[in-house]
């Protein structure tokens, strides 16, 4: 599991590649959970995530719980299209905003008033 983490001004943008799943969550949940913020802006690029468990769903619910909670922003980006099924499949889909591509997510972060 590779993560890395940029700052694009106020825009977090976290790259995630290799598959989330029970032994690299944990992992995940440590270095991106802190980014939740009050009125953070977190842009988290998947398209190099081939395939995610539940312990990454958990992950990526608690991201979205802890952003929101503190007027922040997420929005996920490079959902591959087994992620997308499994996400809308569980319900997961409805809680966050995706974008197409990369710039249409950082218009929709650059754009959102925190």
């Amino acid at each position: 599991m590779e993560i890395n983490v940029k700052n694009l001004e106020d825009i977090a943008v976290v790259e995630l590649a290799g598959d989330v799943d029970a032994s690299t969550a944990p992992q995940v949940q440590q270095q991106i959970l802190p980014l939740a913020q009050p009125n953070s802006k977190i842009l988290l690029d998947m398209s190099q995530v081939p395939y995610m468990s539940s312990a990454g769903l958990r992950v990526l619910l608690s991201l979205y719980r802890q952003t929101t909670a503190k007027n922040g922003k997420l929005v996920l980006v490079g959902l591959s299209e087994d992620l997308q099924d499994t996400m809308s499949v569980t319900g997961f889909l409805d809680f966050f905003t995706t974008g197409e591509t990369r710039e249409a997510a950082l218009t929709e972060l650059q754009e959102s008033v925190a």
